[in-house]
């Protein structure tokens, strides 16, 4: 079958079959023919449990039943259940790092405690029911965004924490609007309600003013309250989010070439080049050739985030290798692959991909990047001076738009643009707005290097109407029908095959650059262009109502006397 044909039947990007293919040594377009033995290692790869189907009496037939229906007999097995993998963010004071010191102390035996983050920047820890729980120790929400920046999607939840006695606070709605611009569900971790002072309705009011809706008030997001501290609440905590990592059917193949991401990189002094990656896919091994964008390496060594030597990683597992001979970037995405040859052919189609991946969203790019299929919303960034400001802005900017292309409010606060701004645009592929504010410096290098684009505003009608212009751009372009005129057939001449025309216009105008309809008795029988249109023996753009002339049609030459030419336009409206 066609490689693009097992995509569809499988229900996957043609993108995903050719790099399974490359995995195994083959190397395939999407129109290439492949057999069954390698269409059925790329299924059972994928969680299916492909038979051969039983030969057809023709070999049309045998293609249909090969090609347009699933295989016979082919059941999708269940995919093993894999480990949630979850990003602790929120405000510098509320206890993120208490709250993973607590659970690691709780859920991680004491001898293996120690030096845990320096080993790997991530860890598991396993529940009363024995089911593990993957967090990424990352220093705070900007290098969460800083990997999505890259294309990086790893994390399955996040955990919001907020101090029960100090509420929702501006470092709290930036890691909510981080969160939801990354689409990932969102569990409220309501810390330090052992405190005197706390106050858990007052946090719960202030997080429905900013769209997050406990369970307890209607909506769906899960809290849980603990206390870091005291180690209240910690096994709740982790039940909570194994539930809402069950509504998100997470799976993985163990059985597969392993896929993953790069969560940091350093150099080692003794060892070298140690990368720590999240297996999310599939399982790696020692002696595995991974490739991480256009560099490969063989692992040679593995740890587990104990510090461990390890031979195995099965899905959601992180790991520190040895096998680069260069420090990969955070957020790079790793494929082991069958060889040397598959290795070179991967690197080859990322050089290619990060060639073809300058295209930046602006403004004035928006229409452009519509037509080719990447952009369908307008993702705004918007800092502003003050917070009245802020409300208007954000009052005429949520009625700017159609029910199709909507301007998305990824984030909105007071203050200069800054770095962590950048960032989130960057990820999101969002256009940042200033309103009556300036970027930090480093902010401005940043947005350069990143391509982001950066609006300044100090009226707020200009910045509507530039809103309103760049979505009038994105729309595609809706066009109507309008009739400029008809013509009558007095008489047919022949010029060797051509049959020419002699009409005289009735009504309107006949336009040389017109699209032509010829009318037969009240039914259309051509619907075209004309080839030529002449007054006399001069060639003419376009003839009045009263007068006479001569025209022939595009592939056209059964004109009959009587036949009536009716012209129109499409207007852009």
């Amino acid at each position: 079958m066609l490689v693009k044909d097992l995509a569809e039947m499988l229900e996957v990007s043609t993108n995903e079959i050719i790099m399974k293919l490359i995995a195994q040594g083959v190397f395939a377009n999407v129109n290439q023919v492949i057999d069954y033995k390698v269409s059925s290692a790329v299924a059972t790869e994928m969680g299916f449990e492909p038979t051969e189907a039983a030969p057809a009496p023709t070999a049309s037939a045998a293609k249909t039943e090969m090609v347009s229906q699933p295989v016979k007999g082919a059941v999708q097995t269940p995919r093993s259940i894999r480990p949630p993998v979850v990003t602790v963010m929120g405000h510098v004071d509320h206890g993120k790092t208490s709250l993973l010191d607590a659970i690691r102390k709780t859920k991680v035996a004491a001898g293996e405690a120690g030096g845990i983050t320096q080993h790997i920047g991530a860890y598991q820890v396993e529940t009363t029911d024995g089911r593990p729980v993957t967090f990424l120790d990352t220093p705070g929400h900007e290098a969460f965004t800083a990997m999505r920046a890259r294309g990086a999607r790893v994390t399955d939840v996040a955990v919001i924490v907020v101090a029960a006695d100090d509420g929702v606070m501006p470092q709290t709605i930036e890691a909510i609007d981080h969160a939801r611009a990354a689409q990932v569900p969102i569990l409220v971790a309501l810390n330090k309600i052992d405190k005197e002072n706390a106050n858990p309705d007052f946090v719960k009011n202030q997080l429905a003013e900013h769209n997050v809706i406990i369970e307890e008030y209607g909506g769906d997001v899960v809290m849980a309250p603990v206390s870091a501290k005291k180690g209240i609440g910690i096994e709740e905590l982790l039940e909570m989010v194994l539930l809402v990592a069950d509504v998100q059917d997470l799976s993985a193949n163990a059985e597969g070439h392993a896929v993953g991401t790069v969560l940091e990189a350093r150099v080692d002094k003794n060892a070298g080049i140690l990368a720590n990656l999240l297996v999310q896919d599939g399982t790696l091994k020692i002696g595995d050739i991974i490739v991480i964008g256009t560099r490969s390496g063989k692992v040679r060594a593995m740890f587990d985030d104990t510090g461990a030597r390890i031979k195995s990683a099965g899905p959601s597992t992180p790991v520190s290798v040895l096998a680069m001979s260069e420090v990969p970037d955070a957020g790079d995405q790793f494929n082991m692959v069958a060889d040397e040859r598959a290795a070179r052919t991967l690197i080859e189609q990322h050089r290619q991909e990060a060639a073809s991946a300058n295209a930046v969203v602006t403004l004035d790019t928006l229409y452009t990047q519509m037509q080719q299929g990447k952009v369908k919303e307008l993702n705004l960034l918007l800092k502003s001076d003050v917070q009245g400001s802020m409300d208007a802005l954000h009052q005429v900017l949520s009625k700017v738009g159609t029910e199709q292309l909507k301007v998305r409010l990824i984030h909105e606060a007071v203050g200069n643009i800054s770095e962590a701004d950048v960032h989130l645009a960057s990820a999101s592929g969002a256009i940042i707005i200033g309103f009556n504010v300036k970027p930090d410096g480093a902010a401005l290098r940043l947005a350069q290097n990143e391509h982001v684009d950066i609006r300044f505003y100090d009226v707020i009608y200009k910045l509507v109407d530039d809103i309103e212009a760049a979505l009038n751009g994105l729309l595609e372009p809706v066009y109507k029908e309008v009739v400029e005129g008809h013509g009558e057939i007095l008489q047919t001449f022949k010029s060797g095959k051509t049959v020419i025309g002699g009409t005289r216009v009735t009504d309107g105008k006949l336009s040389r650059s017109a699209m032509v309809r010829v009318m037969r008795a009240g039914k259309e029988v051509y619907s075209g262009t004309i080839s030529s249109l002449k007054r006399g023996k001069d060639d003419a753009r376009e003839v009045a109502t009263g007068f006479e002339c001569g025209l022939t049609l595009e592939d056209f030459n059964e004109l009959q006397v009587g036949d009536i030419i009716e012209t129109s336009v499409k207007v852009r409206v």
